[in-house]
């Protein structure tokens, strides 16, 4: 089965497509929740289908080092392992590597790093990690690429740039060899084929467009790639300056394929970065935040935490038709948090996910109707000025 894409409309330079992949299609735009090690934190798969969840997102660097993606490849791949039946993505674990600024070493060959969980030396390169992304066996694989701060001076924003195109080069070569050469018995008996994956290219380049403009150009001539990677933003600069980026690059790429912005998912990112062209996006914000109390509201972030939550009887969001908004209060799921029940943490998640996920909706129906422009500025509007609580 091969991947394919289709645009069916627009407003401005929103897209409302489809991204077609072997364990079903992906209406876009759409907000994919992110399962780091083969879950999304406190909830269920089934949580994410009633709530309409189309694709998640696993790490190949977490998975590598646990449960270890070998385990998951001879448990049938992570579809098999985790129960979920829709596509998957996997992030290399470029992110989370270059992280551990105190773990790890560069050069041209690779990233050696140490392990957070048992102090082991691993070795990174973009060979590794295509093996580790086909063991793991998602729809969409992302290159390996070295991840820098936004804020980068433009010698390193392009020393880092660069080196993701070259690695990009050997992900793509190391990713044909080993579905060319995988044996028929490779597999035990008890396991489900491997799946066709998609390879999703990196463009990076920093908060510099000429760097942007240059990456996606090489990177362009190099493949037909069934889609691209938006790299290297909300990592420390400032918000319109990711938001120049997207416009560079949302110029820069073919609108044929899907776009996705690699770990951005703050309501207001999302709907100013459809607005920009954008398809796709991941990040851990909804159940990170909800595990401390944040909530995702129209009218702005509140913490439930406070006091003054005690007495609400009002629902998170009265606009909201999740499941924690259509059956509990604010004075209830705050009474969790404070006592520390794992109940709180679990209804909070939900209810961010389900928020992401709604707002990717109601921006393609808006798209769909012609008037994204208008619902995203009213949208916008509402959550800005309606004086959010402290978080």
């Amino acid at each position: 089965m091969t991947f394919t894409s289709d645009i069916a409309g627009g407003s401005g330079a929103a897209r409302a497509g489809t991204f077609i992949t072997p364990h079903g299609t992906v209406e876009t735009p759409a907000f994919m929740p992110v399962g780091t090690l083969a879950t999304v934190k406190a909830l269920d798969p089934d949580d994410l289908v009633r709530m309409g969840a189309s694709m998640i997102l696993g790490n190949a660097y977490h998975l590598h080092l646990r449960p270890g993606d070998e385990v998951v490849r001879d448990l049938g791949g992570l579809h098999e392992f985790m129960h979920w039946d829709r596509p998957i993505l996997t992030d290399s674990g470029g992110f989370q590597v270059f992280s551990l600024a105190q773990l790890r070493t560069i050069n041209e060959q690779g990233v050696e790093f140490q392990s957070h969980l048992d102090g082991s030396r691993r070795f990174f390169t973009p060979e590794v990690v295509m093996q580790i992304e086909r063991n793991l066996g998602a729809d969409v694989i992302m290159q390996f690429d070295h991840v820098i701060p936004g804020q980068s001076d433009e010698t390193s924003a392009r020393d880092a740039s660069e080196r993701s195109i070259r690695w990009l080069a050997r992900c793509l070569q190391e990713i044909q060899r080993v579905e060319k050469s995988e044996p028929a018995g490779r597999l035990p008996p008890s396991a489900s084929p491997l799946p066709p994956q998609a390879l999703f290219p990196i463009v990076q380049g920093g908060i510099h467009s000429h760097l942007r403009r240059e990456a996606a150009e090489r990177i362009r001539e190099m493949n037909d790639w069934p889609g691209f990677g938006i790299g290297g933003l909300s990592v420390g600069e400032e918000k319109e300056a990711m938001y120049k980026m997207i416009e560079v690059v949302d110029d820069a790429l073919p609108n044929t394929h899907p776009r996705y912005l690699m770990g951005v998912g703050f309501p207001e990112d999302v709907i100013e970065a459809v607005a920009r062209g954008v398809d796709l996006f991941d990040c851990v914000a909804p159940t990170r935040m909800g595990r401390n109390g944040a909530v995702f509201t129209r009218d702005g972030r509140l913490n439930i935490k406070r006091s003054e939550y005690r007495l609400d009887k009002r629902p998170l969001d009265p606009d909201c038709d999740c499941a924690t908004c259509t059956r509990f209060s604010r004075a209830y799921v705050r009474h969790l948090f404070v006592s520390d029940e794992i109940l709180g943490l679990r209804l909070l998640s939900l209810h961010n996910v389900h928020f992401l996920l709604s707002i990717a909706r109601g921006a393609r129906q808006a798209i769909s109707n012609g008037d994204y422009d208008t619902w995203s500025r009213d949208w916008l509007s509402r959550y800005r000025t309606s004086s959010p609580l402290a978080v």
